[in-house]
Order: C-alpha cells, then structure tokens, then sequence
C-alpha cells in the first residue's frame, strides 16, 4: 500500500467521510499504534494499528465475496433497470469498486465471485487457466448416454464453434450435474439444444476449489480468500 495519508486511509476503510474523519481526528479520537494522532495528513501503513473513537480500522486490500445468487438478478456491477449482484451487498462495500467476476445467467442462481481485484478476476474467468465450473441442471427430457458422451468429446454448436469436453453425471432422469472449463454464451443451454434438449433450471454450485455452502440462501453472501478458489 505505501503510505498513505491517514484521514483517507480511515475514508477508504470506513462509511465515515472525509470531513467527519477530519473533525474525529482534531478532537483526538484517532490513534496509531497506541499513540493520539491529531494530523490528518499524519502518514500511515498497511501494517499500523489504527483505532477511530475506540475502534479498530482493519486494511483490507481487496476483497472477494462468494454470493448465492437469486434468480431475476443481474451479473453486474450496475443496471438502470434492473437489480444486480452489487445492489445485494451491504453500503460497507459501496466505496469499493465491486464487480462480478465472470457472469450466470439472469434466469440462474447460485455462485457468482464479487471481487475488487481485477488481476485475480481475470486468472479465474480467462480460458488458458481452465478453472473448472459446475452446475446443477434440470432439464425437459431425459439425460441419454449419447448426451453424456457427446459431451465427453466435446459439443458443436449449431453456430459451428467448439465447445471443449465437458463431464456430464446424471442425477436423475430430466437433472444432470455439468463441469466446464470455459464459459460461452449460454453455453450449457446452447449444448443441450444441440440434444433437443431444453434447461428448465440452472445453478452453479461451484467455482474452482470452492463449493457454494448449503446454508447460504440465495441473495446472501460470504466473504472467502483467493485461496478458497484456486490454489496459490
């Protein structure tokens, strides 16, 4: 982080703004480590212990949220109209610039990665690191052995583009559990219309090394490491 001026460095980190900040800091309500700082401008570090009216102000450098998202809601940061996975979280996120890495449909649900680290969003969402995905399908027809090892080899599209080899594991006669490493558009619905086949449901379950909780109903989110995701 470098140093970095200490009214902003708590503006960064807090709802607070800058001027509320500044009049806590002339009245002595700031401290770093353990010593009453009364400069706004005094210069700080990642690894100072800051405290602002008796409470301590943690760096966060980046942070990277796994959402269970609802159905109708929108894999972007922002939509005039319609609502999005950045309008679910919280206002101590909205001086952060979030956005979804990678995108699910608006009509699925399930995990969608929320970071502010741009470098990692695009490791785990770019073809060449083959992070794997996988889903939850309920479809209108049975799941046959020639759509299982059709994509085995690898699907072609009715546009002609190739789609990589996929696992297709059947759940039930109409659900199927799907694991890509890509991600085209509409990818898995265009795979199964190559079957006549139509996906009445959708949900990703997991990204990488990371399995969305059961417990987390859809809307809610849980704050995770990059490691949680792939492997360092």
């Amino acid at each position: 982080m470098g140093k970095i001026r200490l009214d902003k460095y708590i503006s960064n980190e807090t709802l607070y703004s800058r001027s509320e900040i500044r009049k806590m800091i002339f009245k002595g309500q700031c401290s770093v480590n353990g010593i009453t700082v009364c400069q706004p401008d005094f210069k700080v570090e990642e690894n100072d212990s800051i405290c602002l009216d008796g409470q301590a102000v943690h760096f966060q450098k980046y942070v990277y949220i796994a959402m269970n998202k609802p159905k109708g809601v929108l894999s972007a940061s922002e939509d005039k109209s319609c609502k999005t996975v950045v309008d679910l979280l919280p206002e101590k996120y909205s001086k952060r610039n979030i956005f979804p890495a990678g995108r699910l449909d608006k009509d699925s649900t399930g995990l969608v990665l929320l970071t502010d680290d741009g470098e990692f969003a695009h490791r785990i969402t770019s073809p060449k690191h083959h992070i794997e995905k996988s889903y939850i399908v309920t479809l209108d027809a049975d799941v046959t052995e020639e759509v299982i090892d059709g994509f085995k080899k690898g699907v072609t599209l009715y546009d002609g583009s190739e789609c990589k080899p996929a696992v297709c594991q059947k759940l039930d006669d109409n659900k199927a559990r799907v694991i890509l490493t890509q991600g085209k558009y509409h990818q898995i619905k265009r795979m199964f219309g190559v079957y006549n086949i139509g996906v009445n449901d959708l949900h990703r379950e997991r990204m990488g090394n990371y399995t969305l909780p059961d417990s987390l109903s859809e809307g809610d989110f849980v704050e995770i490491t990059p490691e949680n995701l792939i492997d360092s």
